[in-house]
């Protein structure tokens, strides 16, 4: 299993990202064990400032149905499904086994498995299927798939409700130069600078950017706006490519 990568690629100075993931409050119970082994083992889930700052948005906007783009080893999924109550449901995708196999595993263990249901298969495939609406969407999946998953995003979500999207800034490179960076990166970095075109100064969406962890890109969405447009676009340089 790869590294957890982007833990060691903050955007902000080091001794700060030392001193939020010292300081602030840690998880208690299975949440905290979770957390902890996954981070010992370098397992790729959400650092400790980006899980406290989601958790206080939870608290605060208390969502019903949320829905969560990569699932890994269940740890942000668990913490999520903490705030649905009794009547509130979390949807999670994810199509790698051995973090599918996990994250059952991690559901079960920190009791919340009947609030979480996760679908098995590529974001790309399951996205469509799904009706929604949901309160919040969390995404943390491939980030050369945010902008194609954005208008399932935003057909999916609620008008008021909320879309936080992990790891935009790509430890800073999302400003180079699309010369300058590395080909092995360069969809990642074209597609990220497509998103944040694309949501930044858009009428219907209300929009931020937080430094924690890799960057956060957080959408209310204001209004309804189709942006199947987006599909139609990628389509076509599939077609041309091909």
């Amino acid at each position: 299993m790869a590294l957890n990568e982007m833990m060691h690629r903050p955007v902000v100075k080091k001794e700060l990202v030392e001193f939020m993931r010292t300081r602030l409050k840690p998880f208690s119970g299975e949440l905290g064990e979770l957390e902890k082994d996954a981070n010992t083992r370098g397992v790729p889930i959400i650092p400790h400032e980006t899980a406290v700052f989601l958790n206080m948005i939870l608290g605060q906007i208390k969502p019903k149905q949320i829905l969560e783009i990569g699932a890994a080893i269940g740890f942000s999924g668990s913490l999520m499904a903490q705030h649905v109550g009794p009547e509130g449901h979390v949807t999670t995708i994810d199509r790698f086994d051995v973090m599918i196999r996990q994250a059952k595993d991690n559901f079960e263990k920190l009791g919340v498995a009947d609030k979480v249901t996760l679908l098995e298969g590529d974001a790309a495939e399951v996205l469509p299927t799904l009706s929604g609406p949901y309160d919040f969407i969390f995404m943390d999946s491939a980030k050369s798939k945010y902008y194609e998953f954005l208008p399932h995003c935003m057909r999916l979500l609620k008008t008021g409700g909320m879309l936080v999207i992990d790891d935009v800034f790509q430890a800073g490179t999302i400003l180079d130069d699309v010369k300058e960076v590395p080909k092995r990166v360069r969809k990642i970095h074209i597609r990220l600078n497509q998103l944040m075109d694309t949501v930044l100064d858009h009428p219907a969406l209300e929009t931020a950017l937080v430094p924690l962890g890799d960057g956060l890109l957080m959408i209310v969405k204001k209004e309804d706006f189709d942006f199947s447009y987006i599909l139609e676009e990628i389509e076509k340089e599939k077609q041309t490519r091909a």
